[in-house]
């Protein structure tokens, strides 16, 4: 993991591989941004002619490097674009700082050490420009590099560039506590969404239910968590059919592991449910080719909520946070559950299964069930559970379904604040009739048309009465396949991270909505 330091030097006397400072788009050209004040003065005051002159136009994302003058002890200078200048007395947007941020920290693969001066004189900078350059800082290796037995004996393959290994962000208060608690609420949170990443990566022959549970209990020992494992006897004795029947096709058994953060003042209890199918054939109804190369994603869910707890342990939140990962894989064998079978739901509901892909609601279903049981006040489940999502609101933006008008708003702006792309969903009453079994309680399908809000409302049959509920549907930012961009990598994202750690820091304050 990149370390971050709040440096007490100046960009001037600094001594990195890198000095990165940020600059707009106006009017008439590049304009630089608070913090590149010693810099440019370096450069005799034009350092934004002499970027315009380079192509530069401080458009979001663009990346400028170029050698640095003698006045500055850092070899290299690298300008990274906000996009447009902020109108007046506007600072810079957050999210426009935390994705210069990650594109510059992108930009320094390989380097030691690199000082970013971009605007950071508030708090609330500080924090976007330090999440930014951490979450930019990511590279997956764990399966490149290492011993080639083809080549020469006792030689390595030297393996891919490392991340940036330090940020010493300039122009923050390093003695201020302001400034120290943002900067470790950074560093722990990009710590956990990068394990997520990791899990949301790793092949699914290395990642599967049982050994996603044992990553969650080494974890759990580490940062305070109390984890609980129901292995496949414990789930057949509980009545989980949900899982048991998404998991029966496969060698790997199903789980469900409940982590418990609990903080002793605490006056609130939020449940997070996570799907966890740590590879998704689509069993019997199986996925057609093109569709299963990156399906080891499926547990993006379950990824994030185990993120979000132990941030929220990290961090020392005032509010009990329960998570519940919901773990199968889904294979088609002689053993595997048939389209038409029924299952017995945890809930004591049987499902008529249609559709043995539309597995991530069934293993959810039970976890909603039994994190109900314990009576939270709230719950939120996250999922990449349809692609009707992904056709509705594309592949950057997560929508958000509810039982409860005011908490879908609330977790909507939540996520706004933080720079996760959503947008609110709505749970129509006429699309559940689609859902009708003559054989069973429910069917695990209902209308084709609007499937995303069929399996919200799906999900809705399991929540516990008088509990506020929302679902997460994730399906299209949780694993990005095109070019990296800001603090996005190529691959697992850790999407609904900061979102689920936002929500529970707002009901530590009281601010459930």
């Amino acid at each position: 993991m990149t370390a971050l330091t709040l440096s007490t030097s100046g960009a001037a006397t600094l001594r990195a591989d890198a000095l990165v400072v940020g600059v707009a788009k106006g009017a008439k050209g590049p304009v630089l941004a608070p913090g590149a004040e010693a810099v440019d003065k370096a450069f005799d005051g034009k350092l934004a002619t002499v970027l315009e002159t380079l192509g530069a136009t401080g458009a979001e994302g663009e990346v400028t490097k170029l050698p640095a003058p003698s006045g500055l002890k850092a070899p290299v200078v690298i300008a990274v674009g906000l996009g447009p200048v902020p109108d007046k007395d506007d600072a810079y947007d957050s999210e426009a700082l935390r994705r210069a941020a990650g594109s510059a920290a992108r930009a320094l693969t390989g380097s030691k050490k690199a000082g970013f001066a971009l605007p950071a004189e508030s708090v609330e900078d500080a924090g976007a420009v330090a999440e930014g350059a951490l979450l930019g800082a990511y590279a997956f290796t764990a399966y490149q590099g290492g011993e080639n037995k083809l080549a020469p004996k006792g030689k390595k393959d030297s393996g891919p560039k490392q991340p940036l290994a330090e940020v010493a962000l300039l122009g923050a208060k390093p003695r201020d506590k302001a400034f120290k608690a943002v900067a470790e609420r950074a560093v722990a949170l990009a710590e956990e969404i990068n394990r997520a990443r990791d899990l949301i990566n790793t092949p699914p022959n290395d990642l599967y239910p049982e050994s996603f549970a044992a990553v969650a209990t080494a974890a759990g020992k580490e940062h305070g968590v109390k984890v609980q494992i129901l292995d496949e006897k414990a789930l057949v004795k509980g009545g989980f059919g949900g899982l048991l029947g998404v998991g029966q096709g496969s060698s790997h058994g199903p789980r469900l592991v409940k982590l418990a953060y609990t903080h002793p003042k605490a006056e609130k209890t939020l449940a997070l449910v996570g799907k966890g199918i740590t590879y998704d054939s689509g069993g019997i109804s199986l996925k057609p080719a093109g569709h299963n190369e990156t399906m080891k994603c499926d547990m993006s869910g379950a990824a994030a909520v185990f993120a979000a707890v132990v941030a929220a342990a990290r961090i020392g939140l005032q509010v009990n946070v329960t998570g519940w990962l919901a773990l199968a894989e889904n294979m088609p064998s002689g053993n595997a559950t048939r389209p038409g079978d029924v299952l017995r739901m945890y809930s004591g509901k049987t499902v008529e299964v249609l559709n043995t892909d539309a597995e991530g609601r069934l293993v959810l279903a039970d976890a909603l069930t039994r994190a109900s049981e314990e009576k939270p006040d709230a719950i939120v489940d996250v999922a990449t559970l349809t692609g009707a999502m992904v056709l509705a609101l594309g592949n950057r933006t997560f929508g958000i379904m509810a039982n409860d008008d005011a908490f879908r708003t609330s977790i909507h702006e939540i996520a706004e604040e933080v720079g996760e792309a959503s947008w609110p969903m709505p749970l129509p009453a006429d699309l559940r009739k689609g859902m009708d079994s003559p054989t069973a309680d429910i069917a695990n399908m209902g209308e084709r048309m609007g499937g995303g809000l069929v399996a919200g409302l799906f999900l809705q049959e399991f929540v516990g009465e008088g509990i506020a509920w929302a679902h997460l549907d994730i399906a299209g930012p949780a694993f990005h396949e095109g070019a990296p961009y800001g603090y996005t990598p190529k691959g697992g994202t850790g999407s609904a991270v900061r979102t689920l750690v936002r929500l529970a820091e707002r009901t530590a304050a009281g601010d459930l909505g």
